[in-house]
């Protein structure tokens, strides 16, 4: 409820600013209220406003069709790997020299062919599984959230009915770069590690590629070559290092040869 009022409040600080500037000062206030609905907006809601955001972002990048060799590719790997739970998950490749691969909280997995081209099938599936984790784990609708927040809060984004609002150009524009300037917590990216190292052992792998997949990012970054695309996939995953360190420990505790 404090939060709440710190929001309105603000919204309400703004209004008196724009009085002064010939500022539509009830659009203003009427923003405080939608950042005040954004707080509390349910699962399906966020996960609406995420396609809406996804459609937009596949629309801008080249998707590679099912018959390219990388769509294959992926395809092959994660196999029948439809759904986390209840929530069902699609797959893309975008062509694009960035080391990266992300997850959304509406199912949606992408993968560039940069991270595609670094590492081998193993390796990139430790990577995946690390990213559904985010969001079997709800990681991705609390950025998100947080993200439709920050952006109801200036433009009046939320809905003020049951309806799910469309969203305009430039709001899904300041929502993709909150989710780009979001970055997972520490204990998230342990618990979404944690996931991806028993989504291994479950599907029979050797949880090691966690390792190397790392190790070989580690080593990318340091490259002059890489250090662009690399980083860009390392300023949301911080302590590498400590990472690599811990899930080492792990597979020995659990008694996994590293090949």
């Amino acid at each position: 409820m404090k939060r709440l009022l710190v929001i309105v409040a603000a919204a309400m600080s703004l209004v008196s600013c724009a009085a002064l500037q010939n500022v539509n000062s009830q659009r203003l206030l009427q923003s405080g209220v939608y950042a005040a609905q954004a707080l509390t907006l349910p699962k399906a809601d966020v996960q609406a406003y995420v396609s809406q955001y996804i459609a937009q972002l596949d629309a801008q990048s080249m998707v590679l069709p099912e018959t390219d060799p990388y769509t294959k590719r992926l395809n092959n790997l994660v196999g029948k790997l439809t759904r986390i739970g209840d929530q069902p998950l699609n797959y893309k490749v975008y062509r694009n020299p960035e080391v990266n691969a992300f997850a959304c909280a509406d199912g949606s997995v992408r993968v560039y062919t940069g991270i595609m081209d670094l590492m081998t099938d193993e390796e990139l599936l430790t990577v995946i599984g690390h990213e559904i984790g985010h969001v079997a784990l709800e990681h991705t609708y609390q950025q998100m959230r947080r993200s439709l927040l920050t952006s109801a809060a200036f433009e009046g984004l939320a809905s003020t009915s049951n309806k799910i609002a469309a969203l305009t150009d430039s709001q899904l524009g300041a929502i993709g770069q909150a989710m780009i300037d979001a970055h997972y917590s520490k204990k998230q990216e342990s618990e979404a590690d944690d996931f991806s190292y028993s989504f291994l052992v479950a599907a029979k792998r050797n949880p090691w590629t966690m390792v190397q997949a790392f190790e070989k990012l580690q080593k990318a970054s340091g490259s002059s070559s890489m250090s662009g695309p690399v980083s860009n996939l390392f300023s949301t995953h911080p302590d590498v290092a400590t990472r690599i360190k811990n899930i080492s420990a792990k597979c020995e505790a659990d008694g996994f040869k590293r090949t």
